[in-house]
C-alpha cells in the first residue's frame, strides 16, 4: 500500500466526549477496580474447566461461574425472564451507572450493545420457532436490556466480529460528537457456549493450554466471558474535563479471509495513522498499544507487521488474552477500560503467557509492568472478515 504523507482531512470537533464513569464483570471480578487490581498481582482468570455443556473434553477459558452469576443478579426481579447474556449486561450497566449522575431513562442517553453472539446459546437447548427466533435477535435482547433501565430510545447494535467493542466505543464518540445525544451507555457482552466453542474448536484456533500473545511458542486463543460497560458523555462547555477523553478512531478492512487477516499489516497501519492523525497527535505521543493480541500465529504476525510499519515499534504493546481470554464483543470495552486506568496510574500492564518474541518484525511487547508518563495510548482490534479498528483515548 502506497504511504502518502496526508492520509486524511482532520474534521472540526464539536463536542468533547469524556469516559464518566466504567465497568468490568470477568471471571476474575466483578468491578473495573476488582479486575485491574488481580491483573496486577499476576492473576489470570484463564483456568481448565470440566465443562460437558460446552465440550467433552477440558476447557482452558475464563468462564463466570453460575454462583457468581446469581449473586451478581439477584437484585433482577423475574429473573427467569432474563438470560445469561442478559443479566450480565444489566449487572454491568448498573455498577457503572452507580458511579454517575447520567440519567439512563433521558432521551438524550442512548444505549449501544457491542456482541458477537448474543443469546445464540438458545439454539442449544430449545425448539425453533417464531417466538426462538425473535429471542436470539440481537436488536430484541438490546431492547429486553435498554427497557430495563426505562430508556425509549431504539437502541444502537454493533456485531462487527472481534471490532464490535472499539466500534461501539467509537459510534458513541462520534454520535454525542454530533449533537444526537448528551450521553452513550456502551455496553458489550458474550458467554461462552457449545456453539461459539465449537466454532473455534473447528477452526483449531484454540490454544492446548494459557495462551501465549505475540510469543515464539503461541499456538491459539482461550475464550473468555465477560460483560463491560463505558459511560460517556458530552463535556459541558466551561467545564473542566476530569479523567479521560475519547479521541479519534479508523476502521479498514483487509478482504484477505473470511476468518484470515492480512499478511501484511497495511490496512490496520492504515486505520491507525488515520486514528492518530485525526485526533491532532504523533506517534511517539502514544505511551502504549493495547494490541488485540489473540496468540494465534495470523493476527499476531499481522498486528506487530501494522505496528512496525506505522512507526510504532518503539512503543510499548500489550495484550490482555491471557488475564481474560478472547471476550469476543466485550473484548474492546474490557481492554480500554483496563488501559483506561493504566493511563490514570501511568503504568503499562504486562502481556500475560508472553515468553519469547515469535513475530518477524521487532515490535515492544511489555513482558512486565512499564512505569510511563504519558498522556495517549491506542486500542487496536482485528477480527473475522479482515475488519480492522483503531482509536486514541487521551488523558485531560
Amino acid at each position: 500500500m502506497e504511504k502518502t504523507a496526508e492520509l486524511v482531512k482532520p474534521f472540526t470537533i464539536m463536542n468533547e466526549v469524556i469516559v464518566e464513569s466504567y465497568n468490568i464483570i470477568t471471571g476474575l471480578g466483578s468491578t473495573a477496580a476488582t479486575n485491574f487490581s488481580m491483573i496486577l498481582d499476576g492473576n489470570s482468570g484463564v483456568k481448565l474447566h470440566h465443562r460437558t455443556d460446552i465440550d467433552d473434553e477440558p476447557v482452558w477459558a475464563s468462564l463466570i461461574e453460575e454462583a457468581d452469576l446469581f449473586r451478581l443478579t439477584e437484585f433482577i426481579t423475574e429473573a427467569e425472564n432474563y438470560t445469561k447474556y442478559e443479566k450480565l449486561l444489566i449487572a454491568s450497566i448498573r455498577d457503572a451507572a452507580g458511579n454517575t449522575n447520567v440519567n439512563l431513562k433521558s432521551a438524550e442517553t442512548v444505549f449501544i450493545f457491542s456482541t458477537t453472539k448474543g443469546n445464540i446459546s438458545l439454539l442449544e437447548n430449545e425448539a425453533v420457532s417464531p417466538s426462538l427466533i425473535k429471542r436470539i435477535s440481537l436488536s430484541h435482547s438490546a431492547k429486553v436490556v435498554a427497557e430495563y433501565f426505562g430508556n425509549t430510545n431504539e437502541p444502537v447494535v454493533i456485531s462487527n466480529a472481534c471490532i464490535s467493542g472499539v466500534v461501539a466505543i467509537m459510534v458513541a464518540k462520534r454520535l454525542l460528537n454530533e449533537g444526537k445525544y448528551k450521553n452513550a451507555i456502551v455496553c458489550g457482552a458474550d458467554v461462552i457456549s457449545k456453539f461459539v466453542y465449537s466454532g473455534f474448536k473447528s477452526f483449531q484456533a484454540l490454544s492446548a493450554g494459557r495462551c501465549h500473545p505475540f510469543s515464539e511458542n503461541r499456538d491459539g486463543i482461550n475464550l473468555g466471558e465477560a460483560a463491560a460497560t463505558m459511560i460517556v458523555s458530552i463535556a459541558e462547555k466551561g467545564n473542566s474535563i476530569p479523567g479521560i477523553r475519547i479521541l479519534e478512531g479508523a476502521i479498514s478492512n483487509d478482504s484477505n479471509h473470511i476468518s484470515g487477516p492480512s499478511r501484511t499489516g497495511d490496512e490496520l497501519s492504515h486505520a491507525i495513522a488515520t486514528a492518530i492523525q485525526l485526533s491532532g497527535i504523533n506517534q511517539q505521543d502514544l505511551g502504549f498499544i493495547s494490541a488485540h493480541g489473540t496468540a494465534t500465529m495470523y493476527n499476531d504476525e499481522m498486528e506487530a507487521k501494522a505496528f512496525y510499519s506505522a512507526g510504532l515499534h518503539s512503543i510499548p504493546v500489550n495484550s490482555l488474552k491471557g488475564f481474560f481470554g478472547h471476550t469476543l464483543g466485550a473484548a474492546g470495552i474490557v481492554e480500554s477500560v483496563i488501559s483506561i486506568k493504566s493511563l490514570l496510574q501511568n503504568m503499562v500492564v504486562p502481556t500475560e503467557g508472553f515468553t519469547q518474541s515469535g513475530v518477524s518484525v521487532s515490535i515492544h511487547v511489555s513482558d512486565k509492568p512499564i512505569k510511563l508518563n504519558a498522556n495517549y495510548f491506542l486500542k487496536t482490534a482485528s477480527g473475522f472478515g479482515g475488519c480492522n479498528a483503531a482509536l486514541v483515548f487521551s488523558k485531560s
